[in-house]
């Protein structure tokens, strides 16, 4: 039986509270909410009520919980983003094991802290990138360590921010100044930073970034624009950043949307950001008359980019340009990987990842997996399959390319190449003792949540020509890229047999 892990948050807003806390009504025998801090008394109270907890364990800020002994095995920290380290590093000296929200922080001296008090006190710091755990890019990364694509010379990304977005967070919002919190390219896109870094499994060596802020200053400002959007403006009409149109009438972001499809938590956001405990078109008017969310867009205090272009090279002359830009009507990341043998163009908002291996038909794959809310899945990944299995005592065959998902959820596994099992036996056991090249191969590109480790890792590659599906002909599929095979691997089909106790390998090296 699993041990159930206490958790105390640190930061009541959409991560913190939403996303982590959540964690504990979809699996409330893994993880329990022992203590919060908030400096907000109307959420506070509210979250006290969620979690049952005693006013004890209720504290207005993060320093003021770590004064007390240690309350819970796991402090979630998501404060802003300049509180982040020193209150972690804290935590860590106090006991607690860290999952501190992205980014770690703007100065890398205190990411260096960070990882010094993590390795003296022997605790495990983990970070909200949480893109890592979406099927989009896993799909990606499997068809990248499979060789499906040869290797890869060039990727082109780009994040959509959208124009509301970019209004409500990076104009109006608490992350619009880089004094305060972080320059916008390492608030909005580390995800996608350490996206590239984890697909490519090498190291950046060069990085060349240049953008400004283009729209969002005073001399922008349209005729008869009023300070607040409310206050008479005149050029409400033909502006798209008007509030009551993005938090009232909006059908992506706008109340009466949230009011009629019945939309909670994150799902509700960003108007739950207004008012969190009253989701109502008359409780966001009110917050919207006196709040910082109706300030005219060209009359706020902000000074992050609202477009950005990253260029990296990487080990191996590989490179990574990658746009991040306010000025799109919908929202999302895409992705281009060039390879020597063929390309992957991905579009997360679609949850599609389109193969293209050179001279052949393009195969197009649909990644959507379950609840796709909270970065396309990423949030909540794993809790619905495992919640579902454990209530209803369910059976269920579970296909995925993830095998680093598949461990945690599947008794037994089987590994296929090219529709044939080449491997089958129970998920301890062919994870602690794969023997077939493909299965050792798959597994060794599985990424470690350690840096160090991840970096030292020996990933056995995948060489060769892909085959064809559709025409195999005789001899084992996997046999061009098999470093083992013989003349007799060519020829003759090799017959799945138990090479130990309930473990079964396709594979003439067993014969």
């Amino acid at each position: 039986m699993k041990k159930l892990i206490t958790c105390a948050i640190a930061g009541l807003g959409n991560r913190g509270n939403d996303i982590y806390g959540n964690y504990q009504f979809v699996s409330p025998e893994e993880m329990k909410v022992t203590a919060i801090a908030e400096p907000q008394e109307e959420k506070r109270e509210a979250a006290r009520i969620r979690y049952g907890l005693p006013e004890n364990r209720c504290f207005s800020s993060a320093e003021e919980m770590l004064a007390q002994p240690k309350l819970a095995d796991v402090m979630a920290i998501a404060t802003q983003d300049r509180q982040h380290v020193e209150q972690a590093v804290n935590a860590i000296k106090k006991g607690y094991h860290v999952l501190c929200e992205k980014p770690i922080s703007p100065d890398p001296e205190e990411c260096r802290r960070l990882q010094k008090a993590a390795h003296e006190y022997q605790r495990i710091v983990a970070v909200g990138h949480v893109l890592r755990y979406t099927p989009f890019y896993s799909k990606i990364k499997e068809l990248i360590a499979g060789g499906a694509i040869g290797e890869v010379v060039s990727i082109q990304a780009m994040e959509q921010v959208t124009y509301w977005h970019q209004a409500h967070s990076y104009v109006r919002g608490n992350w619009r100044r880089t004094d305060e919190t972080s320059p916008m390219i390492l608030a909005k896109s580390c995800h996608d930073l350490d996206i590239f870094v984890w697909l490519l499994g090498k190291q950046c060596k060069k990085v060349s970034s240049y953008g400004g802020l283009y729209l969002f200053r005073p001399e922008k400002a349209p005729e008869g624009a009023a300070k607040r959007c409310l206050d008479g403006c005149l050029a409400k009409a033909d502006c798209p950043y008007d509030a009551e149109k993005i938090y009232i009438t909006n059908e992506r972001t706008g109340i009466r949307t949230v009011v009629r499809e019945g939309k909670t938590g994150d799902a509700a956001w960003p108007c739950c950001v207004l008012t969190p405990n009253d989701l109502s078109e008359a409780a966001v008017r009110k917050a919207l008359k006196t709040g910082p969310y109706v300030r005219c867009v060209y009359a706020c205090d902000n000074d992050v980019v609202d477009h950005q272009v990253v260029n990296m090279e990487f080990e191996d002359g590989i490179t990574v340009d990658f746009q991040m830009t306010a000025f799109t009507g919908e929202g999302g990341r895409t992705i281009h990987i060039c390879g020597t043998k063929g390309d992957i163009k991905g579009n997360l908002g679609k949850n599609k990842v389109i193969l293209t291996q050179f001279g052949r038909t393009p195969v197009s794959f649909e990644v959507a997996e379950g609840d796709m809310s909270g970065h396309a899945g990423g949030d909540n990944r794993l809790n619905l399959l495992v919640k579902l299995q454990r209530e209803l005592g369910l059976t269920y065959l579970f296909i995925a390319h993830d095998l680093s998902m598949v461990k945690h959820i599947s008794d037994r596994v089987g590994v296929m190449y090219m529709g044939h099992i080449v491997e089958l036996a129970s998920s301890k056991e062919l994870y602690a003792n794969p023997q077939h090249p493909y299965t050792k191969a798959l597994l060794s590109a599985i990424p470690i949540p350690n840096p160090e480790k991840e970096k030292n890792k020996v990933v056995l590659p995948l060489e060769g020509e892909v085959g064809s599906p559709i025409n195999c002909g005789p001899g084992c599929r996997f046999a061009s890229r098999c470093k083992y095979a013989t003349e007799r691997c060519k020829n003759e089909t090799p017959v799945l047999k138990e090479i130990e106790k309930e473990h079964f390998a396709a594979c003439h090296l067993f014969d």
